[in-house]
């Protein structure tokens, strides 16, 4: 009869063998993640000012985009404000979490407001200055997000009347 002999290293790669395989049988794919709270959604919007020629309070839509940084509490937020005239508010927000759903936060940027002439946007009808505080809500197992802010812009009419003020909210679509 003979005699069988395993030495170490012929008994260590088996282990090793059986562990990589078992391994491999027991772990679970790999699987891309989103980057939590970035999104891009629609809504109304509501112009609460007006110029000196009692143009500017209006009701229009909103378009907003918003990427979160991961690893900061910061985003870079985009609205288009779309009324009588166009408006481009991008800001850059730091965010404060309130629990794991919701995010309040202030964003600074700019409005560059369009203008058809006659008619100003929901922020106005000239570049200036914005400060923008709001809350997103990101509803429970789902990748629907539902927001709120408020816009107010500096000096932002031709033809005087101060600062605008405009209310936004809406639902989007986490990516």
């Amino acid at each position: 009869m003979k005699r069988f002999h395993i030495g170490f290293p012929q008994l260590l790669s088996g282990v090793v063998a059986i562990t990589v395989l078992q391994g491999a049988i027991a772990s679970q794919p790999a699987q891309a993640q989103a980057a939590y709270g970035s999104y891009v959604g629609v809504g109304p919007t509501f112009g609460l000012t007006n110029d000196n020629t009692g143009e500017g309070r209006q009701i229009g839509a909103v378009i907003a985009f918003r990427y979160k940084f991961l690893e900061f509490p910061v985003s870079l937020r985009t609205q288009a404000l779309i009324g009588d005239s166009v408006a481009v508010v991008p800001t850059v927000s730091y965010d404060i979490p309130l629990n794991w759903q919701t995010d309040a936060y202030v964003g600074a940027g700019v409005s560059f407001a369009g203008t058809d002439g006659t008619t100003p946007s929901p922020i106005g009808d000239k570049t200036s200055f914005a400060i923008q505080p709001g809350i997103d809500y990101v509803i429970p197992n789902s990748n629907t997000v539902v927001f709120g802010n408020a816009i107010i812009a500096f000096d932002a009419f031709r033809n005087g009347g101060g600062p605008a003020f405009s209310l936004q909210g809406g639902v989007g679509l986490k990516f």
